[in-house]
């Protein structure tokens, strides 16, 4: 017997219990009392026998005893045959130890910046002879958040049903497809930034008229996404996983390799083109807001960018107000211009104050999008949380339904919270 590793002691002595028969000891004869002396009181009634149980029993109740599901006669029964027995002793400090790591209160989800933390470390080391430019840390860190993601859910949720939010003109609209449908929109949507870098289109497999590279019909991100959805013969599949991720590599790898080469490089998106920097950051945007929809659909820890990636995100946004504004001018749905000014002077603005992971202040100009927000023209201000506003931006929630602190002109608040949401897409 190995004494050096003791669980709690028995409740009664171990010879108390036997492999065979439970034979009482022998009560001793009382011995007599003086005259002198006063009886002593009667004790109560004995209590019940203890358990005898064999060991293949005893050694079978270890599980349920680290667990503490054993009743109160077979614990007795168990701590008392493990003073005795060696190997059930060390059995059982295994189990409890088991035990205690099934209780932890720590997440056992990855941390979402470990991917970037071990590349870090890695590149500290070693640098890298063909670095990945900052402006594309984004994309590629979206990218693979949403790629362990889908690594991590079973075969069937891949069909699960996911609503995809959006806002039009002055109402919000949604349509119905599966996880795999969102992986082939977002993959035929980067496809315009592929096309811009010279490099394949995912939509030429599947749609007439669409050549592999080079020049050709100009689809908008919407009209894009319901050709590749109608031109499927059968719903899409886990299968879509594969050549979307392979693109984004592309994407990472051949901007990495041109560097400054693909600077005045620009994407168009049928109505209106962006940068190149700001098409990769727009598209890390929607992989981010797309893999919020997923998660939610199979019931996924996801969590926000990192506080530097959701700033530039919410930059992006800012920027793009006062031309989203101005386009809603034109079609009638927000108020006139009141205070024209020359193209790169301040104008009336307003302030805009986020709060929270990636926040700051913006001033955008309501006016004109040439003219220059100033603090010094603010008329209006609108303070929202950081995620609120990229849920505003996404159309994931409406303007009348955003929490935002407003202060100033209420038709200029109007207008740009109105705005941020026309911003959102299919």
């Amino acid at each position: 017997m190995r004494g050096a590793r003791r669980i709690p002691g028995p409740r009664a002595a171990a010879d108390d219990f036997d492999l065979g028969h439970a034979t009482p000891p022998p009560s001793p004869p009382p011995a007599s009392q003086p005259e002198s002396v006063a009886p002593q009181p009667q004790a109560g009634p004995p209590g019940p026998p203890s358990l005898v149980l064999p060991h293949r029993v005893l050694k079978a109740l270890l599980g349920a005893w680290a667990l503490a599901a054993c009743s109160a006669e077979e614990t007795e029964a168990v701590e008392a045959h493990l003073t005795e027995c060696a190997p059930c002793a060390d059995e059982a400090l295994r189990l409890r130890d088991a035990v205690g790591l099934l209780h932890t209160d720590a997440s056992l989800d990855l941390d979402p910046l470990l991917r970037s933390r071990v590349l870090e470390n890695c590149l500290s080391r070693r640098p890298a002879k063909i670095p990945v430019p900052g402006w594309v840390a984004p994309y590629d860190a979206e990218t693979a958040r949403l790629d362990a993601l889908l690594r991590d859910i079973g075969a069937s949720e891949w069909h699960a049903p996911v609503r995809l939010k959006w806002f039009e003109g002055e109402r919000a609209a949604n349509r119905k497809t599966t996880v795999a449908g969102v992986i082939g929109h977002l993959m035929t949507v980067d496809g315009l930034v592929s096309t811009a870098l010279g490099l394949d289109d995912p939509l030429a497999d599947s749609v007439p008229g669409i050549p592999r590279r080079g020049p050709g019909p100009v689809l908008a991100p919407t009209a894009r996404t319901e050709s590749y959805w109608s031109a499927a013969r059968r719903p899409p599949t886990r299968a879509v996983r594969e050549p979307w991720r392979d693109q984004s590599h592309a994407l990472i790898r051949t901007v990495s390799f041109a560097g400054r080469g693909v600077s005045g490089l620009s994407v168009s998106y049928g109505d209106f083109a962006l940068p190149l920097q700001d098409a990769l950051l727009d598209r890390a945007f929607e992989c981010w807001m797309h893999g919020g929809d997923i998660a939610e659909a199979v019931d996924y820890p996801y969590e926000a960018p990192s506080a530097a990636h959701l700033h530039r995100m919410i930059d992006l946004a800012a920027r793009m107000l006062p031309a989203a504004l101005a386009e809603r001018r034109r079609s009638g749905l927000a108020g006139p211009a009141r205070h024209l000014v020359a193209a790169g002077s301040p104008g009336r603005s307003l302030h805009l104050e986020v709060e929270g992971l990636g926040g700051g202040d913006w001033y955008i100009a309501l006016d004109s999008p040439a003219a220059i927000g100033s603090p010094d023209h603010a008329v209006a201000q609108v303070a929202l949380d950081g995620t609120e506003f990229c849920q505003l931006v996404a159309g994931h929630v409406l303007p009348v339904e955003a929490a935002a602190g407003q202060r100033g002109d209420r038709e200029a608040i109007q207008d740009v919270l109105l705005a941020a949401a026309s911003l959102s897409r299919l």
